[in-house]
């Protein structure tokens, strides 16, 4: 179990901002300061804002700090879009230059540090830094695959298609939206279980019932990969902090943070006792690091 006092989780209300025809919900906290840029934090699958609730306040009261619902995610909307890294690296893009309208350090947990590594590395002028927690993202196969049985080909083709099907990709959702296998999931990436409270369930649990909540989750599983990581952490030129939870069974990781350290070494990294999630798990922790991050590199 995890010896830390919980960071406040006291609700911020927040608002909405249109894009591109689309209403994207965002909560601020804190004030603008001349000594350092505002923080920009973006959630992972299936999340949303409130999954930064334990960050927002602590944080806020030393930075100005933001938190998005990606497009198809939490309280914004869902339309029947192809959803890629591609078009949330547009809407962060376009949400730092007319919502906060200066380039901000972007945070971001699994799927939201892939979408904040497209923005920063693609799109510099919005990024002033990079936070990277436990982050998602495809890297370059350094060497070929061998070619697998034509047994095992012929199966996975199948259940590549099987899946590609409307009424299975229906299934597989509501399996998945379920409140149970929620918690279950929750309960293997997080180290400490305590954390997996009846209130981040139905955090999760809540957008999954929005009308178009299975057409997104339907779309991000059929979308063609995106940018690999190494072609992105080649054009990347800003300072970069990575957060890793080692107890993460979905992440090996000391060898993924070594791939990151290949192609980007002068990252700064630490190794936490935590799950996959490690800002909601032991907030204290990691506020305590990206503030003193934050402070050193401007």
């Amino acid at each position: 179990m995890q010896i830390e006092t919980t960071a406040s989780a006291a609700a911020i209300a927040g608002q909405y901002w249109n894009w591109r025809g689309h209403d994207i919900y965002y909560v601020r906290a804190g004030e603008a300061n001349t000594l350092h840029p505002p923080l920009l934090l973006v959630h992972g699958f299936g999340a949303s804002t409130d999954h930064w609730r334990k960050n927002l306040e602590e944080l806020g009261n030393e930075f100005q700090v933001f938190a998005i619902d990606l497009l198809g995610f939490g309280r914004s909307a869902k339309p029947h879009l192809q959803y890629s890294g591609e078009l949330w690296r547009d809407q962060l893009h376009d949400f730092i230059a007319e919502v906060i309208g200066q380039p901000a350090i972007l945070a971001g947990n699994s799927l939201g540090g892939y979408a904040s590594l497209c923005v920063a590395a693609q799109r510099p002028q919005s990024a002033a830094g990079l936070i990277l927690i436990n982050s998602a993202g495809p890297f370059s196969d350094s060497e070929p695959k061998p070619e697998p049985k034509p047994t095992r080909k012929f199966l996975s083709r199948g259940l590549r298609s099987l899946f590609l099907q409307d009424w299975v990709a229906f299934l597989v959702f509501q399996n998945t939206r379920r409140k149970s296998v929620i918690r279950k999931t929750l309960e293997k990436v997080y180290v400490d279980r305590t954390a997996v409270t009846d209130r981040l369930v139905e955090e999760i649990y809540r957008p999954s019932c929005d009308r178009g909540a299975f057409r997104v989750f339907a779309s991000i599983f059929r979308t063609p990969q995106g940018e690999t990581v190494d072609r992105l952490l080649e054009q990347l030129t800003c300072p970069l902090l990575m957060l890793w939870g080692e107890g993460d069974p979905w992440i090996n990781a000391r060898q993924r943070g070594a791939k990151f350290r290949q192609y980007y070494p002068q990252l700064t990294e630490y190794y936490l006792n935590a799950g996959h999630c490690p800002h909601d798990e032991i907030p204290i922790q990691v506020n305590s690091l990206i503030s003193s991050w934050v402070k050193s590199i401007v």
